[in-house]
């Protein structure tokens, strides 16, 4: 055991930059598998919504350690190995694309069918009417949602450090075995958290009561 010294806190601060970095690559990834999911949601496929919605219920359903554990071990099964950055980002870009594709499919469904009806009357097809006259105007309707969720991803990422990924919580712990300050350490993580969350969530709330407003 040694002295916590000014090396060891900078050596975690600067592991904040693999939870965003981690965060942004699963918020892309979780988006573009989220809009896919939506759009799947809401087609007018029977199988395909099925399809979906037993995908959402798997991932909504199980806990994020197990999706980041079976993304780590289950390609070793098939003879392919993937670093735990890897295997991380996988796990939570899929376990987002569950949540994202959810959040997207009730904002699309929020849009009213009479502007679905009225494109169709000029002649406009899913796609085109799905991009140009129902998306934007689910996205503002979206975006609380959308923002309340990167927060908790951003949290999430600490789980990563169960797979031997160094972000921010697995820089921590192993500072906390060398030095033994459990308190200061962890105490120290969950401020930065904190810094990072609190900006996320104050706009999402505020995005929110934006929203509620501009419906009366």
């Amino acid at each position: 055991m040694r002295v916590l010294g000014e090396g060891d806190i900078l050596f975690i601060l600067w592991a904040v930059r693999w939870t965003l970095l981690l965060s942004i690559t699963a918020f892309i990834g979780g988006g573009l598998g989220g809009l896919l999911v939506a759009l799947a949601r809401t087609s007018e496929f029977a199988w395909l919504r099925a399809i979906t919605s037993w995908y959402i219920k798997v991932f909504q359903g199980t806990p994020l350690l197990m999706q980041l554990f079976l993304a780590f071990f289950m390609p070793g099964i098939f003879g392919f190995n993937v670093d735990p950055w890897m295997a991380a980002a996988l796990g939570l870009s899929f376990n987002a694309s569950a949540f994202l594709g959810e959040i997207w499919r009730g904002a699309i469904e929020v849009v009213p069918k009479g502007q679905t009806e009225a494109a169709r009357s000029l002649g406009l097809g899913y796609f085109t009417n799905m991009f140009l006259v129902v998306i934007p105007q689910a996205i503002k309707i979206a975006i609380p949602p959308t923002i309340g969720f990167l927060v908790q991803l951003i949290k999430g990422t600490s789980l990563a450090s169960i797979i031997g990924f160094v972000e921010l919580t697995r820089a921590a712990q192993i500072i906390n075995n060398a030095t033994f300050r459990p308190f200061t350490i962890f105490t120290m993580v969950a401020a930065v958290y904190f810094i990072v969350c609190f900006p996320l969530s104050a706009w999402s709330k505020r995005m929110e009561e934006k929203l509620r407003v501009g419906v009366r």
